[in-house]
């Protein structure tokens, strides 16, 4: 299959929002269908082509998997984990079907819509007509994303020519990340009878918090402690996402040193295991000394402590001055 750039096969800009890449997919796929193009092999390869960038582009995790490692990571294979999430009504979850966008296109080719060459007694049936999906941006905190959780969320949908207020469970599957989308089949606008209705995308936004962050499966925390502790040591209590765990802060820690706790961080979604909390320390250097504090810490300074950091510079400093004469 092609090797080439799929944003260039597409013709779209690498920030090209997700309307804009199906945009472009159907009027290359139109262009091209082998049913259109009889016998015309580089239509053939064209229409695979553009389906195969279509397919990971508008895959929010193929498309990331395809930005960050090209080829190889857009076809990385692994279970999917939004297949199988429902809410009432027997909803189902699950990423956007790659056969969606063909409804309407068939729809078009084969009934002689958007210029297409006229129905044809060999061509599929016209399906029935969509109603529109819906959007919902769904807000949980770290600790709801780790473990997973069940959300109820309200929103308005039509019904024909009405509106009306729909209410359904949605699980969040532990793991999941942010910008993630969960995909609730049917549960979109309905334009009537005959019609099938849309559906609704679930996006997946995280609340901010007062001490994580989150770096793809782990966790990081800067954690504060005293230049005392940092020269003697200590052990110290630490948060986690589930609880709480110790860490043993050595003699000598430096600024920004980071120490890692295993499989604290999140869980990964297809696969097994969880990332790692990743704890950087941030020395608290103290203010407002009086001056019995000051005098200790130059009765301190007189006894030449071990500054490997600051002996290190003053040899690389006095080399380049020397190099410079």
């Amino acid at each position: 299959m092609s090797k080439k750039d799929f944003y260039s096969v597409l013709g779209v800009h690498r920030n090209a929002s997700e309307e804009d890449i199906k945009k472009a997919y159907r009027k290359l796929a139109m262009k091209y269908h082998p049913d259109k193009n009889p016998g015309n092999k580089n239509a053939e390869e064209r229409f695979k082509e553009v389906s195969e960038a279509y397919e990971v582009l508008h895959d929010p995790q193929k498309k990331q998997m395809y930005d960050q490692f090209g080829h190889a990571g857009a076809h990385a294979s692994g279970p999917n984990p939004f297949d199988g999430f429902g809410g009432f009504g027997g909803a189902q979850a699950g990423p956007e079907s790659f056969q969606d966008i063909f409804g309407d296109f068939f729809s078009e080719m084969f009934t002689g819509g958007a210029g297409g060459p006229g129905a044809r007694s060999r061509g599929p049936r016209p399906g029935p007509v969509k109603g529109a999906d819906l959007r919902y941006s769904l807000s949980i905190s770290l600790e709801e994303g780790a473990l997973g959780c069940e959300k109820i969320i309200t929103f308005i949908r039509k019904k024909g020519h009405k509106e009306e207020t729909a209410k359904l469970s949605i699980t969040v599957p532990a793991g999941v990340k942010a910008g993630q989308r969960l995909k609730l089949r049917g549960e979109g606008d309905s334009i009537g009878v005959g019609s099938r209705p849309g559906d609704l995308y679930v996006i997946i936004n995280f609340q901010p918090h007062p001490l994580f962050r989150r770096r793809d499966d782990d966790l990081l925390l800067e954690l504060p402690i005293t230049f005392i502790d940092a020269v003697i040591g200590t052990e110290v209590e630490v948060p986690t996402l589930t609880g709480k765990a110790h860490l043993k802060i050595p003699s000598g820690t430096q600024p920004s040193q980071v120490f890692r706790l295993k499989s604290k961080g999140f869980p990964r979604v297809g696969s097994y295991g969880s990332g790692d909390m990743l704890v950087k320390i941030i020395i608290d250097v103290p203010k407002g000394l009086n001056s019995q504090q000051i005098e200790l810490i130059r009765q301190l300074k007189e006894h030449s402590l071990a500054s490997p950091l600051v002996d290190d510079y003053k040899i690389k400093m006095d080399q380049l001055i020397r190099a410079r004469k």
